[in-house]
């Protein structure tokens, strides 16, 4: 198509004047106070999606930025684009990417798609660092193909390139290949050929090699035809084209603003000073990045959109188009679900320049700098009478992307921020952290070598609650094992709701968090699988009620095997949601129908043991140990279910025969057992080992997240949880090692709890499931491994356990701070019953405090070993 001149589209003329800060009422809002323990900061691009590129989110849509020089990535993703049913768990799906590639660079692609190693793709050979190596198996496989796509601004014709071997296993290097030439990526001449090649001399040692082309080629590629000795592998560390490398990057910055919820980029490059900012708006339900300089013309630029199912971008204008269908699974009774219709649209927004569309894509040429603009959306609909099916998402993307683009960036901007910190400032933390000047990852790295950096635990504690944010939002669907980001149609554990811990822990945060809106799509979720769970559990078990399988997908369907009691586990979620906002309507209609329900199905299915007592059938403890009955962690989620239902038809004045008979079974129940070696028993059985390390603490559910044990009711039980705890050890996964926080928090242990950051805020480098450590990635992201969020969400909850507990019907200030936290001081906390906390503390002693209620009220705090009544208001 023909360039489109920018004056051609009028809608564009504001937001791109307001780009450059001109006309339309000026620049950008202003930016929050720079404070290095609220920004998560590195001086290198992303390389590696897991482990290095940073999140945004609206909490429908996520997307995670890279911030290369060269082009920058935003893979991004939708809520609910799932595949799977009723029956089948299914899986959540990867959307699939934008790419911004800028003139001034090459970009470098593997054809072949050989499959590589994490951290060892094609991208790892043209990074600079012959540390790194792009390597794959390609079991003797020939040709391999490394591709580059040419800066239109290339100096000139190619005349020479550089390899770079290894850093181990000669017989890798490569011993035949070819450079060829192309100016259209399909015909292509040969350059150079090389055969019979020697083993490189040394291990990351530099070969240059010449060759004559007069003729400026567009693509450039080398097609590698043989290594030494037949090795099943093909490896290299770098390949440089000689006068293709980017002209010198100085001053490179990547961040992640948790104060405003923004991702920026800037350098310096051949004399002009670039910036890129980037955020995901609720409000406007857009994702949008602006791309600026501080000289005119800067940009030349293409956009590309590629789809992860297969749909074929389409450009037209200013936009590119990609819309598609996930196929339908068959399910119960031989129906046919229809396939689940997506969509996503770009637009593009320059100032200055021209812009066309060419071959799917978009080219901007000459801009003095430009605005993009991504949306996606599915025909999903929460409401299983409808067929889970809504309108086609066509005409509410287009219309977001309408509205958004008639708008000034910097209105856009500041309503986004706005929004944000509506939620995200009710809660700050001082520990007295000094700002550390160091990136980020370099930060994280230091933590165990040097004294623990209290500045970087502020930042975790607030990353999980921006994550939180980013991933949950009023109307939408709920966090799941990754949150919002996923880069992969078969992602880790499908992506899913895992009901044994994982989704449970990822809300512990919402209460004490101050983001109770947050909780809104849990508690929709749960709502909208009722009727099917309750099928499936008529169907396996003759009895009234529901139960949950161990994962569930976005229809409630599962394929793994019944893990009973975590159905009345997410009910603790949904009623301590209440205890935090006192909202009655929401008990009402969303919690205590549910809540009754699972009650129902116990009552039906207790057993009696020949002392009377009660006892859930035979099952196991999640994912741990031997079938049995009376399981612990069933006896005391069941005893957890009944006292909230008691209480919830208490606040509702309804069920009071329902109510004593929940009473009288409760009373009933088989209880916590303390074992031969001191240890809270995990089955009715005593068969706990002491040398076991299973990652999950099921058994102790009941000091945390639970109100059953605690050492100021129940000391001699609280003593067991600690043996246990103790014999479990400190280090396991990510979010294993973040709930044994929150368990020596209860325990009122918070030199314990602290010693637990050591193993969570530690570098990891794995990337597989072959290894169970935890630790963090370099952007923070927890690692189970790979990345699970519950571990980020575990950590930010078990500073607020620390800090404030208020599950006993009082509010504890500083029931565990450890003595690395001697002053500090914190603002809006949550508390049961709606109050928020303000205090400051100087050696482990309440110096002040005030508690605030939207409905003035007394409540019962224990303050410095002291009992006092106090008025919220």
């Amino acid at each position: 198509m023909k360039p489109i001149p920018l004056l051609a589209v009028p809608l564009t003329l504001s937001l791109a004047a307001c780009a450059a800060g001109q006309a339309q009422g000026g620049g950008p809002s202003p930016a929050a106070p720079d404070d290095a323990n609220l920004q998560l900061r590195y001086t290198e691009e992303a390389k590696q999606w897991m482990t290095e590129a940073l999140p945004i989110g609206n909490g429908h849509m996520g997307a995670m930025l890279f911030g290369g020089v060269a082009k920058e990535r935003m893979q991004f993703n939708e809520e609910s684009l799932w595949v799977g049913d009723e029956i089948d768990t299914g899986a959540y799906q990867n959307f699939g990417e934008l790419e911004v590639r800028l003139a001034g660079s090459m970009a470098v692609t593997n054809p072949g798609a050989n499959p590589a190693a994490a951290g060892q793709t094609v991208e790892a050979a043209g990074d600079g660092n012959p540390q790194t190596k792009w390597c794959m198996e390609n079991k003797g496989k020939f040709p391999v193909v490394w591709q580059a796509a040419m800066p239109a601004a290339q100096a000139g014709p190619v005349t020479g390139y550089t390899l770079t071997s290894a850093e181990d296993v000669p017989a890798r290097d490569p011993q035949a290949w070819r450079v060829l030439g192309s100016q259209d990526g399909q015909a292509w001449q040969v350059l150079d050929e090389r055969k019979d090649q020697p083993v490189w001399p040394a291990r990351n040692a530099a070969r240059h090699f010449i060759f004559e082309n007069k003729v400026k080629y567009a693509h450039y590629r080398i097609e590698f035809l043989g290594v030494h000795d037949g090795a099943p592998h093909f490896q290299l560390a770098e390949i440089a084209l000689d006068g293709a490398a980017d002209p010198m990057v100085k001053d490179y910055r990547r961040a992640l603003d948790l104060n405003r919820a923004v991702h920026s980029v800037s350098y310096t490059q051949g004399g002009v000073h670039y910036t890129r900012e980037a955020f995901a708006s609720f409000p406007a339900g857009v994702i949008a990045m602006r791309f600026t300089a501080d000289k005119p013309g800067a940009f030349t630029a293409d956009l590309a959109l590629a789809d992860a199912h297969g749909a074929k971008p389409q450009a037209e204008g200013f936009a590119i188009t990609a819309a598609g269908a996930i196929p339908a699974h068959p399910y119960d009774g031989g129906r046919t679900w229809p396939a689940l219709n997506y969509e996503a649209q770009v637009r593009v927004i320059p100032q200055g320049g021209k812009v066309s569309a060419e071959a799917g894509g978009l080219h901007v040429e000459g801009a003095d700098g430009f605005i993009v603009l991504l949306s996606a959306g599915t025909d999903f609909l929460q409401d299983r009478a409808q067929n889970w099916r809504g309108a086609l998402p066509h005409d509410k993307v287009a219309a977001r992307l309408d509205a958004a683009a008639k708008r000034p960036w910097a209105d856009l901007l500041a309503e986004h921020e706005r929004d944000y910190r509506r939620l995200f400032g009710r809660v700050s933390l001082n520990l007295g952290g000094a700002p550390a000047d160091l990136p980020t990852d370099r930060r994280m790295a230091a933590y165990r070598i040097l004294k623990p950096d209290l500045g970087l635990e502020e930042l975790l504690f607030q990353y999980g609650r921006y994550l939180m944010i980013a991933s949950s939002r009023e109307g939408g669907l709920p966090a799941n094992l990754q949150g919002k980001w996923n880069n992969s149609n078969n992602p880790p554990w499908r992506g899913d709701y895992h009901t044994d811990i994982n989704v449970e822990m990822n809300y512990w945060l919402t209460g004490p968090g101050n983001l109770n809106e947050c909780f809104q799509p849990y508690a929709d979720w749960i709502h909208s699988i009722r009727a099917v769970r309750t099928e499936a559990t008529q169907k396996d078990f003759h009895a009234r009620g529901w139960l949950m399988r161990g994962e569930s997908g976005l229809f409630g369907g599962s394929t793994w095997k019944w893990t009973p009691g975590t159905s009345a586990w997410l009910m603790q979620n949904s009623f301590d949601h209440y205890r935090f906002t006192g909202d009655k309507d929401y008990l009402r209609a969303r919690a205590y129908p549910a809540m009754k329900e699972i009650c129902e199905h116990w009552l039906d299915r207790l057993e009696p043991l020949p002392d009377g007592r009660l006892v859930a059938p035979k099952s196991f403890s999640p994912e741990h140990g031997p079938m049995e009955e009376g399981v612990s962690f069933e006896q005391q989620v069941i005893w957890d279910l009944f006292t909230s239902t008691i209480e919830a038809g208490e606040v509702l004045g309804v069920d009071a025969d329902f109510r004593a008979e929940l009473t009288a079974k409760r009373a009933k129940l088989l209880g916590p057992k303390i074992g031969k070696w001191g240890q809270l028993q995990e089955w009715m059985s005593d068969l706990d080992d002491p040398k076991d390390a299973h990652r999950h603490i099921s058994h102790l559910l009941a000091a945390h997240p639970g109100r059953q044990i605690s050492p100021l009711k129940t000391p001699e039980l609280a003593e067991a949880v600690r043996v246990s705890l103790t014999a479990r050890g400190d280090d396991s996964t990510g979010w294993s090692t973040a709930w044994k926080i929150s368990q020596w928090a209860r325990l009122h242990d918070g030199d314990h709890a602290h010693q637990l950051f050591a193993y969570l805020i530690r570098p990891c480098h794995r990337m597989d499931m072959a290894n169970e450590g935890g630790g963090l990635y370099g952007n923070l992201f927890d690692a189970c491994p790979p990345f699970q969020i519950d571990g980020n969400f575990g950590y930010s909850a078990g500073v607020c356990e620390m800090l404030v507990q208020s599950h006993l019907d009082e509010i504890h200030l500083l029931p565990a701070v450890p003595a690395c936290w001697p002053k500090g001081e914190v603002r809006g906390l949550g508390a049961r019953t709606g109050v928020t906390v303000d205090m400051a503390w100087q050696d482990g002693k309440v110096t002040h405090y005030t508690l605030h209620s939207a409905t003035p009220q007394t409540v019962r705090v224990r303050v410095n070993g002291e009992v006092k009544m106090v008025e919220a208001k």
